[in-house]
């Protein structure tokens, strides 16, 4: 093991056998001008633009968030519309996004912020990390990208380069191996371009080798969605949104309807009632009389 000093100081141990700091750097940052992709959420100062992104890219591919983004941002141009917007406008325009809790963290997140921080994000990763929904890679992701300044942010593409250039022989390996190493190569002057390098290389290894972030000991295979739970969830809010005030008897039938038709059991009204009961105390719903509105 080869040591590295980390900002501020710290120690830590640089995997041996593999490449130098100073190589991995170079080759991260090459392979990085040479994929580079040209976002529309890039080189941005906004750090609520740069938000919406981060939450919208999570467990969602590129292409799907940029027929989004862009659309989400004329409706909710700043964190205070978005405080201000109803929860089923909110829903309705995140539908195709998938998980549908990210849309109400968000949202949540941008009402904390209008009412206590004058309509502006924290300046500090602490401070993120305290908004509903925001994890340390989303507020690393969001001082990096519209602050330029640089933390820890690991996420399955940072994490494919630093598992196939500095572990490429190794299974499980922990975050906590490779955090250190993340801090160690993130420079202070510039983690935007870094971060980016990383995103872009890391994209590209993914659909050229076997994906290396399956080596990580966080890594999990996503459940199959379809006759899911979560399809059902989505499937539920598809429909109150489009017909605002549907009873509950209805809601049970279309959802029935829905099932059988994919070649599936129909639902019965102890599984039905679980979802949607779930769905109002997460703040999707609210009951007005016999119909459900978001």
């Amino acid at each position: 093991m080869r040591v590295v000093r980390l900002a501020g100081g710290t120690p830590s141990a640089w995997p041996s056998g593999a490449l130098s700091r100073e190589a991995f750097c170079a080759k991260v940052r090459a392979e990085g001008e040479r994929l580079y992709r040209d976002l529309p959420w890039r080189n941005i100062d906004d750090p609520y633009a740069v938000l919406v992104s981060e939450v919208m890219l999570q467990q969602t591919q590129v292409t799907r968030v940029l027929k989004h983004w862009g659309r989400w941002m004329a409706m909710f141009p700043t964190l205070d519309a978005l405080a201000a917007a109803s929860t089923s406008d909110v829903l309705a325009q995140w539908q195709g996004l998938g998980y549908n809790r990210r849309a109400l963290a968000l949202k949540r997140a941008c009402e904390t912020c209008s009412a206590r921080f004058g309509g502006r994000l924290p300046d500090t990763h602490e401070g993120l990390q305290a908004l509903p929904g925001i994890g340390p890679a989303t507020a690393a992701g969001v001082m990096a990208f519209a602050r330029n300044r640089p933390g820890v942010y690991l996420e399955t593409n940072v994490r494919t380069v630093f598992l196939h250039e500095l572990f490429p022989d190794r299974d499980k390996v922990a975050d906590r191996e490779l955090a250190p190493l993340v801090a160690a190569t993130c420079p202070e002057d510039d983690a935007r371009a870094w971060y980016y390098a990383l995103l872009d290389y890391g994209a590209h290894l993914k659909s050229v080798v076997a994906n290396p972030s399956r080596r990580s000991a966080h890594h999990a295979r996503q459940s199959a969605f379809e006759g899911s739970r979560r399809q059902k969830r989505a499937e539920i809010v598809r429909v109150v949104l489009a017909e605002p005030g549907i009873g509950r008897d209805e809601l049970a039938r279309r959802l029935d309807a829905f099932e059988r038709a994919a070649g599936r059991d129909g639902v019965d009204g102890a599984a039905f009632d679980s979802i949607v009961d779930d769905l109002i105390a997460e703040g999707f719903f609210r009951e007005e009389g016999a119909g459900l509105r978001a």
